[in-house]
């Protein structure tokens, strides 16, 4: 199988960017494996098509959005609902009422709901609430943990290895241009699963920390997990310093189950984020919490929080259809089938092969880390990947019909997944096609 003639795509992405800052709508879109976007003319449960009809199966499924598939009926009933009440826009309505309640009673911190539009939104949301709450004004962050664009949040996320401090804190590392360096005086950084640092952090700054924000699952990272023994720990020392703690679940919400990381874990924060899967590809965000907390937004609190467009009806929709197809029986069982299936079979593969690579999974997202063979333990693990072979590998992988999103050297690590529409039958198909793949890579290695 092969991809559309690179001349007729890089003709589109030539005239693309006579009119796109950079030819692009969003950065990663541009796929440096390719040199230009996969432009893709639909999309259909795990497959996309692109613009000549060709398949592939889709392991990037909107960075992680559409999560039960693309084109879902269930979803696609919800926005076709959502046509015949009028494209309702900037009004509440009872859905919404809906949505929150349930995700109230499937969510284990949410006690109160508040919709936004993007991640990036919630997690700034988060971070005011917290602020508010405690009246302090610093956040303590993670290496390599990723929780959006906006200012505050954009440091040592996916970052050149950064150099440590003398009493080991993380050297803040802007991940954009245009970053005022006076927010890196609000923001401490440190290595992720290291507790006797956190002790440290929150012992010589818990008077001036408002909130303590992770991945719980570090997916931006490739799939870092940490141990139920650290996760805890990190919750008794945030309660004891009057921290508030924020789960950025953008990305691990709904993947390993229903109440995502924190069901996993079975740790509680005081405030999460969630996104992505919750409408299957549809914009819509959502910052849950304490109700404590989350009653300082207004109109009932002082902080500020508004938009046109947020809680889109169509979104509302859309999750209260998503949550309904991932609370039905054996959801998630055929979830857990597939992940042990494709991960398995991968490192069996590379193994195999004598190939430099590395997979890991949790549920239903994945990194795979060239270059490396041992288990991923540390984001300082995953500067060491291999980005060339990354590139060569993703670049064959289009070739035989088997979609991976490149992420290319500004992103370490970078995640995939595969969507509850894909069946064993895909994955033993997607297994054979990445066996070609590596088999001839590998011939080429020294």
């Amino acid at each position: 199988m092969r991809a559309v003639p690179a001349s007729q795509l890089e003709q589109l992405f030539a005239t693309a960017q006579q009119y796109l800052a950079g030819g692009v709508s969003a950065t990663t879109r541009f796929n440096p494996s390719l040199g230009y976007p996969l432009y893709i003319s639909r999309g259909d449960g795990p497959r996309i098509y692109d613009l000549e009809g060709r398949e592939y199966l889709d392991y990037n499924l909107s960075y992680g959005a559409t999560f039960l598939g693309h084109n879902h009926p269930r979803v696609r009933q919800a926005i076709e609902r959502g046509l015949d009440l009028g494209i309702i826009c900037g009004y509440e309505t009872e859905f919404h009422t809906l949505l929150a309640q349930l995700i109230t009673e499937v969510i284990p911190c949410a006690e109160r709901v508040r919709f936004v539009n993007t991640g990036s939104e919630a997690t700034m949301v988060a971070i005011r609430l917290a602020r508010a709450y405690t009246g302090k004004e610093k956040i303590l962050k993670f290496e390599g943990h990723f929780h959006g664009l906006h200012e505050q949040v954009m440091f040592n996320a996916s970052a050149p290895q950064a150099s440590l401090t003398p009493d080991g804190y993380v050297e803040p590392y802007p991940q954009s241009a245009g970053i005022p360096s006076a927010l890196a005086d609000l923001t401490l950084v440190i290595p992720w699963k290291d507790i006797g640092m956190l002790e440290k952090a929150l012992a010589e700054h818990g008077d001036e920390l408002a909130a303590v924000i992770m991945e719980p699952i570090n997916y931006n990272s490739g799939c870092i997990v940490a141990d139920r023994e650290y996760m805890q720990a990190v919750r008794e020392l945030t309660s004891r310093h009057n921290v508030v703690l924020i789960y950025d679940e953008v990305l691990s919400g709904f993947r390993t189950c229903l109440g995502g990381a924190q069901e996993y874990y079975g740790v509680t924060p005081d405030l999460c984020t969630l996104a992505k899967a919750i409408a299957n590809g549809l914009p819509l965000a959502v910052v849950a919490g304490k109700e404590e907390i989350m009653e300082q937004v207004a109109p009932r609190g002082k902080v500020a929080h508004s938009g046109t467009y947020t809680g889109h009806l169509f979104g509302v929709l859309a999750a209260l259809a998503s949550l309904e197809e991932m609370r039905q029986p054996g959801f998630y069982p055929h979830i857990h089938r597939l992940a042990d299936t494709l991960y398995t079979g991968l490192e069996e593969i590379f193994r195999r092969h004598d190939f430099p690579a590395h997979v890991q999974g949790l549920g239903a997202r994945f990194g795979l880390f060239f270059g490396i063979r041992e288990e991923v333990k540390h984001y300082r693990q995953v500067t060491q990947i291999d980005t060339a072979l990354a590139e060569k590998f993703y670049r064959e992988c289009l070739q035989q019909g088997v979609y991976f999103q490149s992420y290319g050297p500004l992103v370490r690590g970078g995640h995939h997944g595969f969507s509850a529409a894909h069946t064993l039958e895909d994955i033993t198909q997607t297994l054979e096609r990445i066996d070609t793949v590596v088999k001839a890579l590998r011939s080429n290695l020294p």
